[in-house]
């Protein structure tokens, strides 16, 4: 009977016996395709058990322990998953462990998911965070495995983390949409226009101008004609995209109705923003 294998939240691989495993035995399927690792030199078995997930690195360790427990290994999964945590940058103690850490970090990114509240808190009591604007800012910058909803609400609530996470953003030399697009990478856009929206709109009107001045003096630009073109660049996607509006706003029109608002922006660089929505799509999706 085949064996299979689970990993537990203790993040161990645990052996259990299903009714029906349709998989090879993981043992059996790691040895015969790839060998013997333990057999060439260290650097070289770290560099290929390196491609793995941390699933596989634990089922890697069932075969492999000393390579698949590495700490080289378990680093650059932590910080290629969560790339700022305050603990990174103290004196590790006695004993420290990165494959704990990871779990630790799992259950941190899970719990946030469900609370933020709870999971910035259970950070905060693992070490792993310092309750500071900037820090949690640069762990929310670098982080892939945070939920946006949370995410979002949790920034709703820390306008001082929210302000700090805008100025880790490098706009310069970007075109005004791929800015927007970028900015509401990171920070996503509330489904609903209200306060939150224009708080967002506002602060990366002026990191904008604020990492662009020469684009700021060449075309007259001003934190608020940056305001007017955000909003008029989230509506023209909604026209563009959506598939409830029937007749969709002209080249034409979106400059000639742009310009009621933004005097001192040229017909030319508002056409050149039309046509990046048109080609490339939605400023906020």
């Amino acid at each position: 009977m085949n064996v299979c294998l689970s990993i537990g939240r203790d993040g161990g691989p645990h052996r259990r016996v299903p009714q029906q495993c349709h998989g090879p035995d993981i043992y059996h399927l790691l040895r015969t395709r790839m060998g013997d690792l333990e057999m060439l030199p260290p650097e070289l078995g770290i560099t290929i058990l390196s491609y793995l997930n941390a699933t596989d690195l634990c089922l890697a360790g069932c075969v492999w322990q000393d390579l698949g427990n590495d700490e080289y290994l378990w680093q650059g999964l932590c910080k290629s998953t969560w790339g700022h945590c305050s603990i990174y940058n103290r004196r590790l103690p006695a004993g420290f462990s990165y494959r704990r850490l990871y779990l630790q970090l799992d259950e941190g990114s899970l719990t946030f998911n469900s609370n933020s509240q709870e999971g910035i808190r259970y950070f905060m009591f693992k070490g792993i965070l310092v309750d500071h604007p900037t820090e949690l800012a640069k762990f929310i910058f670098y982080t892939r495995r945070l939920n946006w909803k949370m995410l979002r609400v949790y920034l709703d609530e820390r306008r001082d983390v929210l302000d700090e996470l805008v100025t880790l953003h490098n706009f310069s030399n970007q075109f005004l949409p791929n800015a927007l697009r970028d900015f509401f990478r990171h920070i996503h856009a509330p489904e609903e226009r209200g306060e939150y929206l224009e708080t967002l709109i506002t602060k990366f009107s002026h990191r904008f101008c604020t990492c662009n001045p020469g684009l700021v003096r060449d075309l007259g630009l001003s934190p608020d004609a940056v305001y007017v073109l955000c909003y008029s660049l989230i509506l023209l996607s909604i026209d563009l995209t959506s598939p409830h509006v029937k007749n969709k706003m002209s080249k034409r029109e979106f400059i000639r109705n742009t310009r009621r608002a933004a005097h001192n922006v040229s017909d030319d660089f508002v056409g050149h923003l039309y046509d990046n929505i048109y080609l490339i799509g939605h400023v906020a999706a």
